[in-house]
């Protein structure tokens, strides 16, 4: 069933541990078929050099298994809710990348300091709020994901513009068009948590970037008129 999506989602949760963006098991890349609605996600605990396409688990979107034998990763629930909240998500990945980390568990925004980052992420990527203890008791994983839609929208986010989120004192969600862009932004994102991090060591008081160099890096490469590379297809 969606061999095609299953070999993408495989190659991406692969290409985590090639980026060294996972230690472990902490980590996983889902992907999702549009037409039927299924999700294909990671396997729970499962090593990665044991990982092969066949062990993933195909879901719907209200959680029911439809092919697998293991169980579906622990925030299966987060990616379930990011999927039904934006039909433009392709494919979503969740690590503990320690960058990334690092901002989470400061409860901070990653501020846009530069243009590495205004060409990936238009303004500073949010940091959602901690759960309630309720929240926590009732459903961990969707709630995890309700927080995440909620500071979108009550920032008025694009979430093909800011295509990542921090959750305070837990770590980072990146998401795209498919899997492995998906993966590429969980890249993209720690490395400019990583810059982020050198800037504010440098320069406390450091402000972001101004507006119009953000806008424009941003717009050349997504925008209406974008012009870098070679070609928008």
């Amino acid at each position: 069933m969606l061999e095609a999506l299953k070999q993408a989602v495989y190659e991406a949760n692969m290409e985590l541990p090639r980026r060294g963006l996972v230690t472990y098991t902490w980590g996983n890349v889902s992907g999702i078929d549009r037409e039927t609605g299924y999700v294909i996600i990671k396997p729970s605990g499962v090593d990665y050099e044991d990982l092969t396409p066949d062990k993933l688990v195909v879901l719907d979107l209200d959680g029911n298994i439809i092919e697998g034998d293991l169980n579906p990763s622990s925030d299966t629930k987060t990616h379930l809710e990011l999927y039904k909240a934006y039909p433009e998500l392709g494919g979503i990945v969740h690590t503990h990348s320690p960058y990334a980390v690092g901002w989470a568990q400061a409860g901070r925004d990653i501020p846009a300091y530069g243009t590495t980052h205004a060409d990936y992420f238009y303004g500073p990527v949010p940091c959602a709020r901690h759960l309630t203890p309720e929240e926590v008791e009732e459903d961990y994983e969707r709630n995890t994901g309700k927080s995440i839609i909620e500071i979108f929208t009550e920032r008025g986010l694009n979430p093909m513009h800011v295509p990542a989120v921090i959750c305070h004192s837990h770590g980072p969600f990146t998401w795209g068009k498919n899997p492995a862009q998906a993966v590429y932004h969980a890249v993209v994102l720690e490395e400019v948590a990583k810059m982020a991090l050198y800037t504010t060591q440098i320069a406390p008081d450091c402000p972001p970037a101004p507006q119009h160099v953000q806008d424009k890096h941003f717009m050349r490469k997504h925008g209406p008129n974008a012009y870098y590379g070679q070609g928008k297809g």
